[in-house]
């Protein structure tokens, strides 16, 4: 049976749109991932980041995936890989991020794999385009649709 997961979709280094499209291209050709709906891409200014760093394109995707959750967070990091990106620092600028931000309204605490993503729900560049594509869907933890955190941003 299939899950219904979201994911975040962020580039801010070379052709960012063109790494964000490359990546949905990418989570298409997966066995058992389908892509059911994708936002429109927003720009924001880097978050947490070095001083400098270039604004963002963020997105966020609905999928429909017959993968547990460990190997859905496998594929995103395949494909992250596959798209040029190498991990230095955390929150340092990359060609293309690609979160798991939810997977059905299950709540998972592994290494390496938390969601629902700890920090989402904090997040407007997670939040804005997470409601264009999905503004009911509820917070497993928090109990409130991504329109609810949306709107308690300050």
């Amino acid at each position: 049976m299939a899950e219904q997961a979201f994911i975040a979709l962020g580039a801010n280094l070379g052709d960012r749109k063109g790494n964000i499209d490359r990546a949905i291209d990418l989570l298409r050709q997966v066995d058992g991932i389908e892509v059911v709906r994708v936002s429109r891409l927003i720009e924001t200014a880097a978050v947490g980041g070095p001083d400098g760093s270039p604004a963002y394109l963020n997105g966020a995707a609905e999928l429909r995936t017959r993968l547990g959750a460990a190997e859905l967070l496998e594929n995103l990091l395949s494909i992250e890989a596959t798209l040029g990106r190498v991990r230095h620092a955390r929150w340092e600028p990359r060609l293309i991020d690609l979160d798991l931000l939810l997977y059905g309204n299950q709540v998972i605490e592994q290494p390496g794999l938390t969601v629902p993503h700890p920090l989402m729900h904090t997040r407007r560049f997670v939040l804005e385009p997470l409601v264009e594509i999905a503004p009911d869907v509820i917070h497993p933890i928090l109990g409130k649709s991504m329109r609810q955190l949306l709107a308690n941003l300050s």
